[in-house]
């Protein structure tokens, strides 16, 4: 069923000491249509800056905690922070150091990977990952870098996913051009496995185009993307029409990915992709589904106006 859900987003952002964390004030999410949906405090919350991708690392109680990564590219600049999200209480936001790596530009997107306690792989939006370990206060420390396969000249990549198979080590891997207008995302699919050394070794890549049902102008048609536990595709896609707005986006169903008894990739798209929820005045950026739970969790990058991150049904 089709939402129009708008954030309400009176900022009010608060220096921690030593500028480390920022304590954030919860604002209300309304789902708008056919269907009402009344999130709790702290559904919707500002933060700052805004978030380009984000994994859900543990559930607390009724909040999860995750990690959310920025695309800054100046030096300096925060690249990847800790978020923990505390119904009913001031959620946080604490930037993290990026260690053993120099600083990366333009991060869009970041999942854990499965079967490997405290580890991540972070995407650039050239197709460069970055496979973290979570240090915990010491901050995130890079393991390896490695190109993402079949990058074809003028991707501009901003969702990344992975997901566990039945097969023991063997993930599936989705990643995504953004696409622009005329210009369809692609989406590549390919099975994955880590190395004795922990690299990444992909097979081979399965591909898609795909336009987003919603918006309509000047669309990103896929601004990031996640995989449920049965393997449907979530996509979220935003209108950008330059850093002042107006923004506009969606999260919509695109189809399945999963491995079949041969073990071989397959990538299947909707004929007709189904909008799940739309999201005026904010650029949907991240997209993670909350482990467990029908929750998804959903960050924007607003620009001037810093970020929002709330909370939605839409996964399952």
């Amino acid at each position: 069923m089709r939402r129009t859900a708008r954030l309400r987003t009176a900022l009010v952002r608060t220096a921690a000491a030593a500028g480390t964390a920022l304590a954030v004030v919860a604002v209300a999410l309304t789902a708008q249509g056919a269907q009402r949906q009344d999130p709790g405090p702290g559904d919707a919350t500002a933060t700052a800056p805004g978030i380009s991708g984000i994994t859900v690392t543990r559930r607390t109680g009724g909040g999860f905690e995750a990690l959310v990564v920025h695309d800054s590219k100046k030096p300096g600049e925060p690249r990847i922070s800790r978020y923990a999200h505390r119904p009913g209480k001031a959620p946080r936001v604490v930037p993290l150091d990026w260690r053993g790596a120099g600083e990366p530009v333009d991060l869009e997107a970041v999942d854990r990977v499965p079967g490997r306690s405290g580890e991540y792989i972070a995407l650039a939006s050239e197709g460069i990952g970055y496979r973290v370990r979570d240090a915990g206060d010491a901050g995130v420390e890079v393991l390896d870098l490695f190109p993402l396969p079949g990058i074809s000249e003028g991707d501009n990549f901003e969702g990344f996913a992975l997901a566990p198979t039945a097969r023991p080590g063997v993930m599936v891997a989705v990643w995504a051009d953004r696409g622009q207008d005329d210009r369809p995302a692609t989406l590549y699919a390919a099975r994955m496995v880590l190395n004795q050394y922990g690299e990444p070794r992909f097979g081979p890549v399965r591909t898609a185009e795909l336009r987003a049902p919603y918006p309509a102008l000047d669309v990103r048609h896929a601004s990031d993307l996640t995989i449920t536990a049965t393997g449907e595709l979530l996509v979220s896609s935003a209108s950008d029409p330059g850093d002042e707005g107006p923004f506009d986006s969606a999260v919509y169903r695109a189809g399945h990915v999963g491995l079949d008894d041969a073990g071989t990739v397959r990538l299947t798209l909707a004929e007709a992709p189904r909008t799940r929820a739309t999201f005026e005045g904010h650029k949907v950026e991240a997209l993670a589904c909350v482990p467990g739970t029908r929750q998804a969790a959903i960050g924007t990058d607003d620009e001037a106006n810093g970020g929002a991150l709330l909370t939605a049904a839409l996964c399952g």
